[in-house]
């Protein structure tokens, strides 16, 4: 096996995903933190146990909260928490098929198979995307 060549230095893909990597584990967080917050403030303290408040605040889904006490669905079928769910399911993908293309990566030795997995992994990750907004905003 042979060693991978490190690209030179300035801004790169390599450069671009390490960063992307970086800020969407951050903005992921901010996400589950602004799903807790909205959850608490739409009344989940009283009608939620903390399983259900978490399992909403990392995919803020109408469904999760059907099986809780919460009387009034409508609330949380709002464009907001559309937007906020269709966002998390796109960072937390790119975010998690990134990191197995690095793992991936350390193993292919030719550029053009790297180039043919990063294609199967950006297609792998549209396909996750389409699903993933479908059940959020059909369901």
């Amino acid at each position: 096996m042979r060693a991978r060549i490190v690209p030179g230095r300035g801004f790169n893909f390599d450069t671009f995903m390490w960063l992307f990597t970086r800020l969407s584990a951050l903005a992921m967080y901010a996400l589950a933190f602004i799903g807790i917050i909205g959850a608490l403030w739409m009344g989940a303290r009283t009608s939620m146990s903390l399983p259900d408040l978490l399992r909403w605040a990392f995919m803020p889904e109408a469904t999760h909260v059907r099986s809780t006490n919460v009387t009034d669905l409508l609330a949380w079928r709002t464009l907001f928490w559309q937007i906020m769910g269709s966002l998390v399911v796109i960072l937390a993908s790119a975010h998690g098929l990134h990191g197995v293309l690095n793992v991936l990566e350390d193993y292919l030795s030719g550029a053009r198979l790297r180039q043919a997995l990063r294609l199967v992994v950006l297609v792998i990750w549209l396909a996750i995307c389409a699903i993933g907004i479908y059940v959020i905003l059909i369901f």
